[in-house]
């Protein structure tokens, strides 16, 4: 058996055990934040004495990222469709943890991902911007949730609680439901039979759907393929398979729990979702304060606390402007967005507010993100058009997004929905109001500057509710207002969501509770 962790004392060993399989986690492979939860609670579960092993594909990005990346000698095969796929394991750690990470090596399903042309973890992007997904999307996430499930067989670390995130591991409880719970050699039949299920929706708007002749691929019988359980419009749904065969269901926020229960927010799925309601839970993502602190920030210009607010980031602000070749104006408004370049994150209210701002007033505006091409030419229109006031970065950069989160005076997220959200978690430690449309976990992190709530020292940032950009031009313009006229205030908005505590200790909290209730579960 492969040791996963230094012995301790039998009385020592912790009560659960938990694998948490993700398609990206930080450190190894990442598009978004998904990666940043992966690569979070697993560490702050083991911290509250959960002993959690991660699961992940061994993307050519994580092969280069990964620390101290070594072979297990484990390796195993998986029919997919009507070949045997070979797969083996490599382990490593979590960053500043010793939480263990196993990466499933097959280099025709993950050794492809290559920013220099265009080829990303999921998807392609062409010379013109334009993104296709992986025609073998479904081969590859079959062979990964079939992979999880003999990787727990051959490592011999047989986990009380199997937690699976989103579409790409929405499989994997079918597949312990279905194939593994009736495993042919009796030594294994009962321990697959223990394990109970969790998955976690990060995003219901991508659900990976694959036409129904991929079934044969997914080696699953074809009577599982309707209304109740994974047909979706004539087409396979791997995130519905994972909600209905799951124990238990969490989301990344309550209000987002709430929404996608709804025709609006459910993305076709909310019949689904309100059949397992009291199967469903809402937890606010985390954030990592070892990373994302603007006192130890070694990405900043300087670092500072609560106390020293002002000081620090009128030299992060002065850095960032000098960045983007704005004019050092220290009164001026500056305005920061970090976001993927999607329709979900309300860039079009972004784009039309920007333009009444710019011509009617005197604000500075920056903006680092990749996304649709689209969103690419309207953003640099905007910074052709009004060169002195906009910067635009089209790229993923974790340097940048640090400096912009310290130097913006108030950060811009009118997103049309939003399960979690971090930027504005990040907003609120670095002393940098958000501006959020009050959606799913911005509505649960954020609240509102109404005279009441800067009375009382519990405002944050700046809400509104209608997706117009009349109504996010609003909310700007009443944190514009404070910025400029009521500095005492704005200190006290600034210092509220300094104070506020968004950490994975609190998350995890109410992870293990999950995982105690579904320990009991018969």
């Amino acid at each position: 058996m492969l040791a996963l962790r230094a012995r301790v004392p039998a009385e020592d060993q912790p009560k659960l055990r938990c694998v948490y399989a993700a398609s990206e986690v930080a450190g190894f492979a990442k598009t978004g934040g998904l990666a940043d939860v992966a690569g979070s609670l697993p560490r702050a579960l083991a911290e509250r004495g959960v002993d959690c092993a991660v699961f992940l594909p061994l993307y050519r990005s994580a092969r280069l990222h990964a620390n101290s990346l070594e072979a297990t000698g484990q390796s195993f095969s998986v029919r997919v469709g009507a070949r045997e796929v070979a797969g083996t394991l490599f382990r490593s750690v979590l960053p500043g943890s010793q939480v263990p990470v196993f990466l499933i090596d097959q280099p025709d399903y993950f050794d492809r991902d290559d920013p220099t042309t265009g080829k990303g973890l999921y998807q392609l992007t062409s010379p013109d911007g334009t993104k296709a997904d992986y025609p073998d999307n479904c081969e590859r996430f079959v062979f990964f949730s079939k992979a999880i499930l003999e990787a727990i067989r051959v490592l011999d670390f047989w986990p009380d609680v199997l937690h699976v995130n989103d579409w790409q591991t929405g499989l994997v409880p079918v597949y312990l439901h279905e194939v593994y719970r009736q495993h042919p050699k009796t030594t294994f039949k009962p321990k697959y039979a223990a394990i109970k299920t969790l998955i976690t929706i990060h995003n219901l708007a991508y659900q990976g759907l694959f036409w129904h002749f991929d079934m044969p691929l997914l080696g699953l019988p074809w009577r599982l393929f309707n209304l109740d359980q994974l047909e979706f419009h004539g087409k396979i749904n791997f995130l519905k398979a994972g909600i209905v065969f799951s124990d238990l269901l969490t989301t990344v926020s309550p209000t987002y729990a709430k929404e996608i229960q709804t025709r609006y927010y459910g993305c076709g799925l909310e019949g689904v979702l309100l059949a397992r309601t009291s199967h469903l839970t809402g937890i606010v993502n985390g954030v990592d304060y070892a990373v994302w602190d603007p006192a130890t920030d070694p990405h900043l210009a300087a670092n500072y606390d609560e106390h020293t607010v002002m000081q620090g980031k009128a030299a992060c602000k002065k850095a960032l402007q000098e960045h983007f070749n704005l004019a050092h104006e220290p009164r001026t408004p500056l305005l920061g967005m970090v976001s993927r370049l999607a329709d979900q994150k309300g860039l079009d209210l972004v784009v039309a507010a920007a333009k009444w701002l710019l011509a009617e007033d005197n604000v500075q505006i920056v903006i680092l993100g990749e996304g649709e091409a689209r969103y690419h030419q309207m953003l640099e229109k905007l910074r052709q058009l009004h060169p002195a006031q906009v910067g635009v970065a089209f790229a993923l950069d974790e340097m940048l997004a640090h400096q912009i989160e310290a130097g913006a005076d108030a950060f811009l997220m009118p997103s049309q929905f939003e399960p979690c959200g971090l930027n504005q978690m990040y907003s609120l430690n670095y002393g940098t109001p958000p501006i959020v449309r009050a959606t799913g976990g911005l509505a649960d992190t954020v609240v509102d500057a109404t005279p009441e709530n800067v009375a009382d020292d519990t405002a944050t940032g700046f809400a509104f509710i209608p997706y117009s950009p009349e109504h996010f031009h609003a909310a700007v313009q009443r944190a514009l207002a404070m910025y400029r006229e009521r500095p005492g205030q704005w200190l006290r908005v600034q210092r509220a969501g300094m104070r506020q505590d968004w950490s994975w200790n609190r998350s995890a909290a109410e992870y293990v509770k999950l995982y105690e209730k579904l320990s009991t579960l018969p």
